[in-house]
């Protein structure tokens, strides 16, 4: 069976997006030109955890991360997973594979402070990207979204008489977050200036470039990133260090974890938990301040 083929069920079946699918595509790839260099006449199929592991140590030596080795890995595995799914394979060869140990990366959220510099410093930015700009950090921080999420919002997924936004999710699952009022100010006075661009190719998204075209993700990034880096010294300065802002700054205010899994569209508690570490951190300064002990 093709990778091709495979690559078809993950986009029709299992509604992978098709950037993941092309990474799929390219790690399972990269594994079959291993083989071919190393093993003669051996066949993709076939391969037995001896080759994989080779594989694997050639990684490793390449100075690739762990977490990319392990994410190569794993595509790898849903490969062999849907071939003894559709009956051309009868022993998976990475059934008892354990993936490469990774240290936790720790997210450290914008604060309060540095996400208000950056809104105040784009009020004085009335023209059409400084509107969208605007609109887009407001956007991430107050709903959470992710950035492939705001770059395919259409103009029919806004309800601005209630106040709320349809966002196609992963696995085209479809949410509802709520707009703030100051949101939908900042929606109105973007589509003013969207009106004024003398060409608009991408008619029914609602963030487009100067021309007049769909917005794109890297376009995105660099937007996050140059505002904060002048009121930051924070590392990593990108659109879901918004989004982890958004679900940390609920969470230290006392939002229950349930709801804010909903907003950000999480299948399961145990992908929002990761935000709670910097919440418990903000519980422990006010237990130290408050608790009548604590000074003892």
């Amino acid at each position: 069976m093709s990778i091709k083929s495979f690559a078809e069920y993950l986009l029709l079946e299992k509604n992978y997006s098709r950037l993941t699918v092309n990474a799929y595509q390219k790690d399972i790839e990269s594994f079959q030109d291993f083989l071919c260099s190393e093993y003669e006449d051996s066949v993709l199929k076939d391969a037995n955890y001896a080759q994989i592991r080779s594989w694997i140590v050639g990684l490793v030596e390449s100075k690739l991360t762990n977490r990319s080795i392990n994410r190569k890995v794993s595509a790898l595995n849903s490969y062999y997973k849907f071939l003894l799914k559709i009956g051309d394979l009868e022993v998976n060869p990475l059934a008892k594979h354990k993936a490469l140990k990774t240290s936790k990366k720790i997210q450290v959220p914008f604060s309060e402070s540095e996400i208000n510099e950056v809104i105040d410093e784009l009020n004085h930015e009335n023209d059409f990207e400084g509107c969208r700009n605007k609109l887009i950090i407001e956007l991430f921080y107050s709903t959470g979204i992710r950035r492939v999420e705001l770059v395919e919002v259409k103009l029919s997924s806004l309800d601005l008489a209630n106040k709320t936004l349809k966002v196609l999710g992963k696995r085209n699952k479809e949410r509802y977050v709520p707009l703030l009022d100051s949101v939908i100010a900042s929606i109105k006075a973007y589509g003013e200036q969207r009106k004024s661009l003398d060409v608009i190719k991408d008619q029914e998204f609602l963030f487009l470039t100067k021309k007049g075209v769909k917005i794109y993700e890297t376009l995105v990034y660099r937007i996050i990133n140059e505002y904060f880096s002048k009121t930051s010294t924070k590392v990593k300065k990108s659109p879901h260090i918004l989004r982890h802002s958004f679900a940390t700054h609920l969470l230290n205010q006392g939002a229950d974890l349930n709801a804010v899994k909903e907003l950000l569209g999480h299948s399961s508690l145990a992908a929002t938990q990761v935000y709670t570490h910097n919440s418990i951190a903000e519980l422990k300064k006010v237990y130290s301040k408050a608790h009548p002990r604590s000074k003892k």
